[in-house]
């Protein structure tokens, strides 16, 4: 099966549908499908749950689904860089699912991994164990979480090759090769595209099996979320 395809609007075609259920990988604004994700909102796509660490920011990354309203429904663990977001959240619009990070990472690793559902101790006491299953193991409560499983997983990598094995770069490696494990179609955005066999066996991230079609974004915007710095000093003489 050829995997690449020609442009990000090829490589979501005949997968999109409204209901569906979407891994959007990224942390932040780093490492996020932006050019996928630019394409669902073009596809019209409409009533979405939609998993990911964070929602984006006002304007970037998913939050541009959110200004579309195609989104119904986030299964989150942070979203709070996205006013937009707030709003449509507590005027009702939009469905919150809140997870602990930790947690959240473990019920994609668990989907990709075939596993239905894990006990952990994260939020027992709380009202992320409301209405779920705890259970006692060697004097321990436990919370019992149920694995996620997607539609569509769409990922950002710094490289791929033409059989879809990916490599990821530095921390914008985060969610993105446990996303690709854990829906029934991932398709892939990179920077590089190379020839099969050019990638160091030992150097994938995410092998090829799991990815069902690859698109070449080259050179994309590296957005910075907050960008932090200090006040720079300089000498009596005027030396820095």
């Amino acid at each position: 099966m050829k995997k690449v395809q020609s442009s990000v609007a090829d490589a979501l075609e005949g997968v999109l549908f409204d209901g569906m259920t979407i891994m959007a990988g990224g942390f932040g604004l780093c490492g996020i499908p932006e050019a996928l994700i630019y394409a669902i909102r073009d596809s019209g796509v409409r009533d979405l749950t939609v998993i990911s660490n964070n929602a984006g920011v006002d304007g970037i990354g998913l939050g541009v689904l959110l200004e579309t309203k195609q989104i119904r429904k986030m299964i989150s663990s942070y979203v709070g860089e996205n006013k937009l977001f707030a709003q449509q959240y507590l005027s009702g619009e939009l469905e919150l699912e809140f997870n602990p990070q930790g947690t959240l990472a473990e019920r994609i690793r668990a989907g990709g991994a075939g596993i239905p559902a894990f006990f952990t101790k994260t939020g027992v006491g709380t009202i992320i164990a409301e209405g779920k299953d705890v259970r006692e193991f060697d004097g321990e409560s436990y919370v019992m979480e149920r694995g996620l499983f997607a539609d569509l997983s769409i990922v950002h990598a710094y490289k791929g090759d033409t059989e879809g094995n990916l490599v990821y770069r530095k921390t914008a490696r985060n969610f993105n090769p446990i996303m690709a494990t854990a829906s029934k179609f991932t398709v892939a955005e990179v920077e590089h595209l190379v020839e099969a066999g050019m990638i160091d066996g030992d150097h994938v991230h995410t092998p090829g099996i799991f990815v069902k079609r690859i698109v070449h974004v080259p050179n994309p915007t590296k957005h910075i979320e907050q960008r932090t710095t200090r006040p720079r000093l300089v000498a009596e003489n005027g030396a820095h």
